[in-house]
């Protein structure tokens, strides 16, 4: 597989080994796209260093491929800057190709019934102001 020239200089060798840890975190938020995550919850279900994926999202959020608010990220709601990225896309041909594609329904029929603890509905936010 080959990479582009831009990616080449500003990359470093841990991140072009195979699925760099950026690339990782990116496909783990674009998988769960309608949630935004705390880091450390992030890193447990990559089974990556908590400080490692700091990192990843730190040079995500200066790429603006991820948003962050409080202690939470999320993916960029802006679809063109995602697909723009050639660590998106190189994290979805390298989980497509070990994985197989990605089937929405099978995801749905394979999600919990409850929102994770760290999710806040809302209802809860309207509660809260009452």
């Amino acid at each position: 597989m080959s990479i582009d020239r831009e990616t080449f200089e500003r990359a470093t060798e841990d991140e072009l080994r195979d699925v760099s840890v950026p690339d990782q975190v990116l496909a783990f938020l674009a998988a769960y796209r309608d949630r935004a995550f705390k880091a450390t919850e992030i890193a447990r279900q990559l089974d990556i260093d908590p400080d490692t994926v700091s990192t990843a999202l730190t040079r995500l959020k200066s790429r603006a491929l991820v948003e962050h608010k409080s202690a939470y990220w999320a993916l960029t709601s802006d679809a063109d800057r995602l697909q723009g990225s050639a660590g998106y896309e190189r994290a979805t041909r390298l989980f497509n190709e070990q994985l197989g594609p990605e089937d929405r329904d099978d995801w749905e029929a394979h999600a919990p019934a409850k929102p994770h603890p760290n999710v806040v509905s809302d209802e809860d936010t309207e509660d809260d102001t009452s």
